[in-house]
């Protein structure tokens, strides 16, 4: 089965989810109205569905050869890159400025769900390039920003990050890449880096890498680095591509999944030095380097949610086909879909995708905010939610798609096994996710000792209040359909707000208990955000009469089934330092 852009939820989502409607009635985004984000979804939906899911196999079975330091894509990838560039895709929310389009970043969103769903390998390149143009357009000099931007924007090269190195994963402040100053303002680069996404490929003449490095005097740690932009090919006076720097792949890494996109080992420096220049402050390459992070840690949540929904649509219309053993009360064989544990299944992977993308569409949107609120005080407000948002987004996120994922392979029982029918290539797909852009323990460390605190608490206490209002409202409505969803919902948010509570009063005194309990904290705020966000729509949709009882269904399932955990993962997070801490006799055990 291929891959049906889920155009329906989408626009739900967006409009009564993430409060799209309101703010295109608030003026927020312009002259831009509901049929201009119907169009454009419409569209980049059919794209998704007509161009790039078709690749997603043949990508998978073809990898990225690699030669003479050179890769080649899978058949037909390179032509699909070239549709996307012509149809303006790669500057969907870049500045109008340099040939974008500047349409919200919620709209770049619920795209780039779909392409990825499509074929996350295909859409990790220009992921990426849409992060470098973020980064250029905050950080770079006029002059790098009239030589490179443009270009980028319309997809004509592309971009990469790299940040990663045998020594320094995590631990960034560990990289050693050095970066000497020329005498002409610029830079001579030495170093190594390894998993390098799309670093070598065949879509586009030049490569702009973005890339982490330390100069001799800097000092130590994440304070001593700084970014800088290294082309594959230095231009000449008139902007044609001219020689090759001193950059070049030395190999592509054979991976568990995503095997059409190309992850190469660089080096620089072999001949003398990359040339490189200087993006934002010497020194202060991490403030530069986190402005594209945390788009593509946006993007990688989205990555998730893509991944999620492309397997729970195949695993409903394999189990709707496949016939397996008598229903209660059938006379001959049934759909499995009729089983009651099938069903639980796939309500799982419905209601579990449909709350992740919840959670990515309104980190979005606080993004949207940020950027284009009505004031300073409002800006700073949406900030401080988006970054309290997107560590959420992308670690709960990433982690639903991979046990949706799962759950895909096991609706398809032996069959999803076998790779022939897709749902394993999911699975292998969707393993990278939580591991690259930050590993979700890092989001989940980030969450608890830096947005959590910021600003006294204040954007993790305005979302609290936001979750309770919902809560009373489902309580208020007195439905019936809604089952227990008021009450197991208050119960998940009262949970999330006393172990925030906890978490905060202990950063200074005990921070390994902090630690310990970081990673349960995420999927409790996860769980609370996600029914609370579900809850949402379903109210939206009975006050629109669209599709309510459907709705109203996912969202009890999710209330009765995973934000009944929330109780738990607050004991764990409170209790579980003492045991994890002191589990070193446990961990030295050999069997």
């Amino acid at each position: 089965m291929t891959y049906k852009a889920p155009l329906a939820d989408i626009t739900f989502a967006l409009k009564h989810g993430a409060a799209l409607t309101s703010a295109i009635e608030q003026g927020l985004f312009g002259e831009l109205t509901l049929d201009d984000v119907d169009a454009v979804l419409a569209e980049a939906g059919r794209f998704a569905e007509e161009v790039i899911a078709p690749l997603n196999r043949d990508g998978d079975k073809y990898g990225t050869p690699f030669k003479d330091g050179a890769v080649t894509t899978a058949p037909g990838w390179k032509e699909a890159y070239k549709a996307w560039q012509a149809g303006g895709w790669n500057g969907l929310a870049a500045p109008l400025a340099f040939g974008g389009q500047a349409l919200p970043q919620i709209v770049n969103a619920a795209c780039t769900e779909m392409w990825h769903a499509a074929s996350m390998a295909f859409a990790d390149g220009p992921m990426l390039t849409m992060a470098a143009i973020d980064a250029l357009d905050a950080h770079g000099t006029d002059e790098l920003k009239k030589i490179y931007l443009e270009k980028l924007v319309s997809g004509e090269w592309m971009g990469t990050m790299q940040l990663t190195e045998p020594q320094a994963g995590s631990d960034v402040g560990a990289l050693r890449t050095r970066a000497d100053r020329a005498g002409d303002g610029s830079y001579r680069l030495k170093g190594q880096k390894i998993f390098i996404t799309y670093g070598e490929h065949d879509f586009t003449d030049n490569i702009i890498h973005f890339v982490l490095a330390r100069l001799p005097d800097a000092p130590a740690g994440t304070r001593g680095i700084s970014l800088f932009l290294v082309p594959k090919f230095l231009l000449k006076s008139d902007g044609s591509l001219g020689a090759r720097n001193d950059i070049h792949a030395h190999s592509v890494e054979h991976k568990l999944g995503i095997h059409g996109s190309p992850t190469c080992t660089m080096i620089l420096g072999d001949q003398g030095g990359a040339i490189g220049f200087l993006i934002g402050e010497e020194n202060g390459g991490m403030a530069a380097m986190f402005t594209m992070m945390n788009r593509a840690r946006l993007a990688v949540g989205l990555q998730g949610v893509g991944i999620a929904e492309r397997a729970t649509q195949q695993a409903v219309a394999y189990a709707r086909e496949r016939k397996q053993g008598r229903a209660i009360g059938a006379k001959e064989a049934s759909p499995i879909i009729a089983h009651p544990d099938v069903r639980r299944m796939l309500l799982t992977m419905r209601s579990l995708t449909m709350a992740a993308r919840a959670i990515c569409y309104s980190t979005a949107m606080a993004l949207d905010r940020a950027e284009r609120g009505a004031d300073q005080a409002a800006r700073e407000a949406a900030h401080a939610q988006a970054s309290l948002l997107t560590p959420v987004a992308k670690a709960f996120s990433t982690d639903i798609g991979n046990e949706v994922a799962s759950l895909g392979v096991q609706v398809h029982g032996g069959m999803g096994y076998i790779e022939e029918t897709g749902a394993a290539q999911l699975f292998r797909d969707a393993r990278i996710a939580p591991i690259y852009e930050g590993t979700n323990g890092i989001q989940a460390i980030d969450l608890a000792t830096r947005k959590l605190p910021f600003k006294g608490g204040a954007a993790v206490a305005a979302h609290l209040d936001e979750l309770r209002g919902v809560v009373e409202s489902v309580s208020a409505s007195n439905d019936p359909a809604f089952g227990w969803t008021a009450v197991r919902l208050g119960d998940a948010v009262e949970s999330l707000a006393r172990a925030t509570t906890w978490l905060i009063d202990r950063l200074d005194k005990e921070p390994d208990a902090v630690l310990a309990g970081a990673t349960p904290y995420l999927r409790l705020f996860g769980y609370a955000t996600g029914g609370c966000l579900l809850t949402q729509q379903a109210l939206a949709a009975i006050r629109l009469g669209a599709d309510a009882p459907a709705r109203i269904a996912i969202t009890r399932f999710f209330a009765e089934n995973f934000a009944v955990h929330a109780g738990a993962l607050e004991r764990t997070v409170v209790e579980c330092a003492p045991g994890l801490l002191g589990a070193d006799a446990a961990l030295s055990m050999n069997g």
